[in-house]
C-alpha cells in the first residue's frame, strides 16, 4: 500500500509534489514565488505547500541533478528534513554555488526533490566504555583513497 501524504495548498499557484517517472524516488518540489539568487548567495524559496507525513517517516528535501550540473544550484542543508510532526510550509533552502552568474528561479520551477523515508526513534543508554569493533576508532579518510 502506498504511503499517503496529506498536502494541503497556501498558495493558488501552488503545485502537489509529483514524481516525474513511474517508480521514481523522489517527488518534484516546485517554486510558487520568483526569486534571484546571486552567485554564492542563499535564499528561502516557498513550495505553497504544508505536508502531513505520517509518524514513523520523514520527507528528505534533495538538489534536483539538473539544477546542480547545470547551473550550479544545490539545496544548501542537504538532505534536509521534514519531520512529521511539522506543519508549516514546505521551503527549500537553494545556494548559488556559480561564482559568475546569478540564478532566477520562477514561479512553477521544479527546485527540487523529496523522498520519504522510514525513521525510528532511538533510545539512549549510557555506558562507560562501547563495545570493541574492528574498526575502532578509524575515520576521516582513515581507509586512504585506493
Amino acid at each position: 500500500m502506498p504511503l499517503k501524504i496529506l498536502v494541503h495548498k497556501i498558495n493558488n499557484n501552488a503545485r502537489i509534489p509529483a514524481y516525474a517517472h513511474e517508480g521514481d524516488a523522489g517527488v518534484d518540489l516546485y517554486s510558487v514565488t520568483d526569486v534571484t539568487i546571486m552567485p554564492g548567495q542563499r535564499a528561502l524559496i516557498p513550495t505553497g505547500i504544508k505536508i502531513a507525513i505520517p509518524r514513523g517517516y520523514e520527507g528528505q528535501v534533495r538538489p534536483k541533478s539538473g539544477l546542480a550540473l547545470k547551473h550550479g544550484i544545490t539545496v544548501l542543508n542537504t538532505p534536509g528534513t521534514v519531520d512529521a510532526p511539522y506543519r508549516g510550509e514546505v521551503g527549500v533552502i537553494l545556494f548559488n554555488t556559480d561564482t559568475e552568474r546569478a540564478y532566477k528561479v520562477k514561479a512553477g520551477e521544479k527546485i527540487a526533490q523529496m523522498v520519504f523515508c522510514r525513521v525510528e526513534q532511538a533510545v539512549f543508554e549510557e555506558m562507560d566504555e562501547l563495545p570493541e569493533t574492528s574498526r575502532g576508532e578509524g575515520g576521516f579518510g582513515s581507509t586512504g583513497i585506493k
